[in-house]
């Protein structure tokens, strides 16, 4: 029996030769953020200044005595001011701080922007209000005009034309009966021919009337008068 290497061959890693050049320079990293790279300077100076350890003390207290030491050490503000102030703290604490400082101006732009959004977020609610209530009123008065509108036009609306219609040939035709029987009663008398003449002409023309109210009642009906159906 073979051994694995007699019957594979040894794997030769390549590389595509369109992919890779060996000449060509790898690319740069990403550049760091403002707050990265001021983290990164802040713990790299850190690192270069190192702790002194517990055995340090500030300058200003290297010629006191052990009473005004151990006052000092019984106060603890008094030790924090001297830790924390510039005149007497150690320099790794002030370069310790420099990425808290550069975070804390940070975040005090982004409040001053945040205020600044504020109030044009406020200006512009107050103004969307305005123009809300405004429009809200010409709604109304536009309502109010459609209803002055509306009734202004009813006496012209169709069924209002066509009920017209109706009550004008209904009324023609009572008119046409009053002369007929006025004609027909009469005082007892003999009629002379001006009286005749002038009740034929006021009966034709009131039968002119009729009939041209009837017909348009009648075209009406049949659907015959565009635009109103």
């Amino acid at each position: 029996m073979s051994s694995p290497s007699a019957a594979y061959p040894p794997y030769q890693p390549h590389r595509n030769s369109q992919s890779f050049d060996a000449n060509t320079p790898p690319a740069p990293p990403p550049k760091p953020s403002s707050q990265e790279q001021a983290r990164f300077d802040g713990v790299t100076y850190a690192q270069q200044i190192q702790d002194p350890g517990e055995q340090w003390l500030p300058k200003i207290l290297e010629d006191k005595s052990k009473q005004d030491l151990a006052d000092v050490l019984a106060n603890p503000d008094l030790l924090a001011s001297l830790a924390h102030s510039s005149s007497t703290a150690h320099p790794s604490i002030a370069s310790s701080q420099e990425p808290l400082q550069a975070a804390l101006k940070e975040n005090i732009a982004l409040a001053s922007h945040l205020n600044e959004l504020e109030a044009r977020l406020t200006h512009l609610r107050s103004s969307t209000q305005a123009q809300l209530l405004s429009t809200h009123a010409l709604e109304r008065q536009w309502r109010q005009k459609q209803s002055d509108m509306d009734r202004a036009l009813a006496p012209f609306s169709p069924s209002s034309l066509y009920q017209r219609l109706s009550q004008g040939v209904q009324e023609q035709e009572m008119v046409c009966r009053a002369l007929e029987e006025s004609f027909l009663e009469g005082d007892g008398g003999t009629a002379t021919e001006r009286e005749v003449v002038e009740w034929v002409r006021r009966y034709r023309e009131a039968k002119k009337i009729y009939y041209s109210r009837r017909e348009r009642k009648e075209r009406w009906d049949e659907g015959r008068v565009g635009g109103w159906r």
